[in-house]
């Protein structure tokens, strides 16, 4: 499968395709926010007062994505989310509290359906075409991209929408801060993976909207060869770990010494992060790695951006110095594999090559 397009709308400049990471944005706190563009370019003023933030994030996402790529009207669309729409839950919820669940209107409810930002993307582009979403928490991007996969390799279409979108409220953000999953005190994004992070448990929170086209047959402007794609749920060990990635290694014909560069999840709390420390002193010990997950935050579907971020690489065939990437600069970067876990219980796989 052919990455042709992306949009990527996060905490770091990746709206519009500025100059790749070149200026990383650096963030005091526990939490990291999207930086938003000018919807009006892309989204009728009138429908962007109706739409809450995470619905906006996603339908520029994916209309950015579709302009690079000159499609008006995908064969089908596909989105992953966990959490789905934070803000309209809880504006509901909170109404439910405050009229003592009489005389609720139904708006906030409506629009917070975890297929919100799917069904508005093909309203938008009047596409009654394939539209599916998929909420399995740490495994929803990697769903949607293997149903998207799917549709390709069967030939039920020539090219799919696929993309993921999650958000961080106050609310959501102060019962999960409570919950022991982020940082507490004064943090830095960028000193994650040094001093102040490591040893430490908890991680920053974040969120994002990544969408990519993909398409069965090759072009000139194609970012991408994505390859495969692999799940596997609470793995019982280090050993099992290894056994699956080398397991798909194996079905894709190839060996670690075959992988220029591994992108991992780290993120930054000292439970989380030992399955990658362990990984690195022993199958993947003589690789070359590099995290991702200071620029984006924690969040379900991160991986998304982990793969925004290896077409990048691939396609510009530039290393961002914010990834301190310490591996030879003179040879090229033509095959990733990235390698995610969301709290040590959704583990996944993705190999990505040039074209």
């Amino acid at each position: 499968m052919y990455i042709r397009a992306t949009g990527n709308i996060s905490p770091q400049k990746t709206f519009g395709h500025p100059p790749f990471l070149s200026e990383p944005v650096e963030y005091s706190g526990n939490r990291l926010a999207c930086i938003e563009p000018d919807y009006k370019g892309l989204i009728d003023a009138k429908l962007i007062r109706r739409m809450s933030r995470i619905i906006r994030m996603g339908v520029a996402a994916a209309m950015e994505c579709l302009q690079e790529a000159g499609v008006t009207k995908p064969d089908a669309i596909v989105t992953g989310t966990a959490y789905g729409c934070m803000e309209d839950t809880g504006l509901f919820l909170t109404r439910m509290v405050e009229f003592n669940e009489e005389l609720l209107t139904p708006t906030a409810f409506i629009q917070s359906t975890h297929n919100t930002i799917g069904a508005q993307i093909g309203l938008l582009l009047q596409c009654n075409n394939y539209n599916n979403a998929f909420v399995h928490r740490g495994f929803s991007f990697e769903s949607a991209l293997l149903d998207g996969m799917m549709l390709l390799k069967e030939k039920e279409a020539t090219n799919v929408l696929v993309g993921a979108i999650d958000e961080i409220t106050n609310i959501s953000h102060a019962i999960l801060n409570r919950m022991g999953l982020y940082k507490q005190g004064q943090v830095s994004n960028g000193e994650l993976f040094k001093t102040i992070g490591i040893g430490t448990k908890g991680t920053i929170a974040g969120e994002g909207a990544s969408f990519f086209l993909l398409a069965n047959e090759p072009s000139a402007t194609d970012y991408a060869k994505l390859e495969g794609l692999k799940t596997f749920y609470k793995p019982q060990g280090i050993e099992e770990i290894e056994a699956h990635i080398s397991s798909f290694l194996a079905a894709q014909s190839i060996g670690l010494d075959e992988i220029d560069l591994i992108i991992t999840g780290k993120n930054g709390d000292a439970k989380s992060d030992e399955i990658f420390a362990q990984l690195q002193h022993r199958i993947f010990s003589r690789s070359n790695l590099v995290n991702y997950k200071n620029l984006c935050g924690e969040y379900p579907t991160a991986t998304a951006f982990a793969l925004w971020l290896a077409a990048n690489i691939i396609k510009s065939e530039t290393m961002p110095t914010v990834l301190e990437y310490t591996g030879p600069k003179e040879k090229p970067i033509k095959r990733i594999l990235i390698y995610d876990h969301y709290q040590s219980v959704h583990h996944s796989l993705l190999l990505i090559s040039a074209c």
